[in-house]
């Protein structure tokens, strides 16, 4: 096990709710265009939240009115496994579950000090552990869909086998970084969601300069920057290059282009929806070396 965290920072458990093993919610009807379910999940990876699949409870126009900035805190979670084993960056080291606390802690640092140097307040946004299924602002998920932050109750969901389905699905190598890098991304989604970024993509979702790439595509840029500052926030040890590349292999194994090559043999740009894997990884670099807000503008020119 990586020893990426400092041991004696003291982790906030508080910012994840436990539902594994509390099947909560129904199956939501997943369609892949014929694909097959892995393919399924492979378009949803990373931003896109289970209301746009068929089956859905919500339109994503309708998800996007009257986002706030504000938490929604689920206060029907029972006291959980994070909340009696997940203390501090030693536990962090040893536990799957309570490194990705020890993620969402970081990150929820960082933003929070880098929107108060510009005059905004940040609102912590939650991160939901499930299992199998379960309820959420933006209608029923299940594991298929995968991670995601849903902008109706600022929640990011995850089943953490997910993890393990990068590897085996979707051929990336893995590493405690790879793990970091889809919390900081579905975290730059909440950004977006506090300074209307989502409210802009409208009915432009599909196609490789689209509103919808753009936006997935500033969400990886925001997970370069936090990975820039991380150490900053005293959770994480400096990161090294291993780590960096582990956070880019996962980025370049979830491009869209790449998933469409494995899974339906051919490459649609006029279909993508998060950016090809060199956008990706490119985008994350680009946060990562400059470490600015400024720097992860996706919204003009070529991306």
């Amino acid at each position: 096990m990586s020893n990426i965290f400092n041991e004696n920072a003291q982790l906030d458990a508080s910012q994840v709710n436990d539902r594994r093993g509390s099947r909560r919610g129904t199956a939501v009807a997943a369609g892949g265009g014929g694909i097959g379910l892995i393919v399924f999940l492979a378009a949803m990876l990373l931003g896109v939240n289970p209301s746009q699949i068929p089956g859905g409870s919500q339109t994503m126009d309708d998800l996007l009115n009257g986002l706030d900035g504000q938490t929604a805190r689920d206060s029907s979670t029972q006291p959980s496994t994070v909340a009696q084993n997940c203390k501090t960056g030693a536990d962090a080291n040893a536990r799957e579950d309570c490194r990705i606390v020890g993620f969402v802690n970081s990150v929820q640092a960082y933003w929070s000090t880098e929107m108060r140097q510009r005059g905004v307040r940040y609102a912590e946004a939650d991160t939901t552990f499930f299992t199998s299924a379960t309820n959420t602002g933006c209608g029923n998920a299940t594991t298929e869909v995968g991670p995601f932050y849903c902008p109706e109750d600022h929640i990011v969901y995850i089943d953490l086998g997910f993890y393990r389905e990068l590897q085996t699905r979707f051929g990336a190598k893995g590493g405690p970084f790879a793990q970091a890098y889809v919390i900081a991304h579905e975290y730059g989604h909440h950004i977006q969601s506090m300074t209307g970024v989502l409210d802009r993509i409208g009915n432009d979702r599909q196609g490789p300069q689209s509103r919808a790439v753009r936006a997935e595509l500033q969400a990886d840029c925001y997970a370069g920057m936090w990975a820039h500052n991380a150490a900053t926030t005293g959770y994480l040890r400096a990161l090294d290059e291993q780590e960096i590349q582990d956070a880019l292999d996962a980025a370049q194994a979830v491009g869209d282009d790449r998933i469409q090559k494995e899974f339906q043999g051919r490459v649609t740009p006029e279909t993508w929806t998060h950016g090809s894997s060199a956008q990706r990884q490119r985008w994350f670099t680009t946060g990562y070396q400059n470490g600015q807000l400024e720097s992860c503008d996706t919204t003009q020119g070529a991306i």
